[in-house]
């Protein structure tokens, strides 16, 4: 008898053991490397800081973050491109303002909802903007600058970079509750828009804080006020223009990570916690602070949640109000 059953032991134990590592070998994010998914072209900040993330990412996570550029259409590109994406925790948006927040209420035709089609990961923080004018333009803060507009009110433009864009939205926002007619000049892109302000074909521009940053210090730009809700660690000596007199002006680009809608819990847990331990590293943190980037306070994926609750309608009312719309 035990000359019979012996083999058919072996064989029971050469058919179980290949169990363990095959379960072993689902467990995420085990199966294959993770797609992050940059929904614009390569070199700007966004794709910079998703590169920069990425590299720290693969030590909490045991596997490799391959970051793609999917551009077009402000964002709605890439983000339609995951939020179709199997929900499996493999394919993921760095997300911005724009994609998150913004384009729902510019585009009459958008694949996908910032609120209903994805799972919130993690608010990474956000990009102050700030309000930078030609030293032609002859003022020094927000209070000189709209007193300006108001005595000459066909002089002045603010350039943006384009339609729709954060920077545009931020001069309609302006001169909203200034109460001043600054003409806006839409550009192609932030770099053709930074040429002329810089040339001095128009007055001002509201662009992001790492952009005009070395401009500032070599003069080229003066600065008048940070479009954010608090003063930036770049230049702390700035004021708000809520503090200028804008009382709740805050135009900032937010940053998050997000997956397709019905990733599991334990999945987005797991990312949240990988992101945590890689904005916890000294030298992300020391390259965000270079940066001007300010990172967020509250890094649940419910804080995500209910950030973009807030403001999706926030902007839509502005877009709505001044009529703006891409297509």
């Amino acid at each position: 008898m035990k000359r019979l059953f012996a083999p058919l032991l072996m064989a029971a134990a050469t058919a179980v053991a290949p169990a363990t590592p095959a379960l072993a070998a689902d467990a995420y994010p085990s199966a294959r490397p993770i797609t992050l998914i940059v929904p614009f072209p390569p070199g700007g900040p966004t794709d910079a800081m998703a590169r920069r993330l990425a590299e720290k990412l693969r030590e909490p996570l045991k596997q490799n973050v391959i970051v793609e550029n999917r551009s077009g259409a402000g964002g709605n590109i890439g983000s339609e491109y995951v939020a179709s994406a199997k929900p499996d925790g493999y394919t993921l948006l760095f997300g911005t303002s724009g994609p998150l927040a913004i384009n729902v209420s510019l585009y009459k035709r958008q694949g996908y909802n910032p609120e209903t089609s994805f799972a919130p990961i993690i608010r990474l923080g956000h990009l102050p903007n700030i309000l930078v004018v030609n030293p032609s333009v002859p003022v020094n803060n927000a209070a000189e600058l709209i007193a300006y507009a108001k005595q000459h009110p066909d002089k002045l433009s603010y350039a943006s970079s384009g339609n729709g864009a954060s920077s545009h939205l931020a001069g309609i926002l302006f001169n909203q509750m200034a109460g001043t007619q600054i003409m806006h000049i839409p550009y192609k892109g932030t770099g053709p828009a930074l040429n002329d302000l810089l040339g001095g074909q128009v007055s001002m521009s509201f662009t992001d804080i790492l952009t005009a940053l070395p401009y500032i210090k070599a003069g080229k730009l003066r600065a008048i006020g940070l479009a954010s809700a608090q003063r930036s660690d770049a230049l702390p000596d700035l004021p708000t223009l809520s503090e200028q007199g804008l009382k709740g002006y805050d135009v900032s680009v937010f940053f998050g990570i997000v997956a397709p809608k019905g990733t599991p819990a334990d999945v987005v847990d797991t990312l949240n916690q990988a992101f945590k331990t890689a904005l916890a590293d000294p030298g992300i943190k020391q390259t965000l602070h270079s940066q001007g980037i300010v990172e967020a306070q509250d890094q649940s994926p419910q804080g995500l949640s209910a950030f973009i609750t807030t403001e999706v309608p926030k902007w839509r009312e502005l877009i709505k109000s001044a009529n703006v719309s891409i297509d």
